[in-house]
């Protein structure tokens, strides 16, 4: 990876949608070569997956939760039993098993408290390896970002 590798990445990870024409002609190279590039990145790994980001107030989930979950066991067993959960469940839009007090934190993104609590009744009281959670409602998104260059 060099450079130029370094400018491509930075570009499409803020704008997935831009062509190999706008990206060659910021980037000094031809069309071809960009596509090419990009080709390898994909192949490699480096580009993980290409995403749309919507919009969770015009979607009406507009209520962020994070959360920090303890649990009771972490036991490989219980621990892949907790990921499939979040994997699975459609208001967890991150999941992260982490150091420190809590076990797991979670970015949790629902229509609003009702829904946040079916959700909590569903996958931490009525599951007996949940120890504890603690939520804090996002009152402001100040920062949200994927980028990693």
């Amino acid at each position: 990876m060099d450079d130029k590798d370094l400018k491509i990445l930075k570009q499409v990870q803020r704008n997935a949608r831009l062509t190999a024409e706008a990206l060659s002609a910021e980037l000094g190279l031809s069309p071809a070569a960009v596509q090419k590039r990009l080709k390898r990145l994909r192949e490699t790994g480096v580009i993980e997956r290409e995403i749309a980001v919507l919009s969770a107030a015009k979607l009406r989930r507009e209520m962020t939760v994070i959360v920090e979950v303890i649990l009771e066991r972490e036991s490989r067993q219980h621990l892949d039993a907790f990921k499939q959960r979040m994997r699975a469940s459609p208001q967890v839009q991150q999941c992260y098993y982490a150091t420190g007090a809590a076990d797991f934190i979670l970015i949790v993104v629902v229509q609003d408290i009702t829904e946040y609590q079916a959700f909590t009744q569903e996958h931490f009281f009525d599951e007996s390896n949940v120890s504890r959670f603690n939520s804090s409602v996002v009152m402001e998104r100040v920062k949200v970002s994927l980028d990693v260059l």
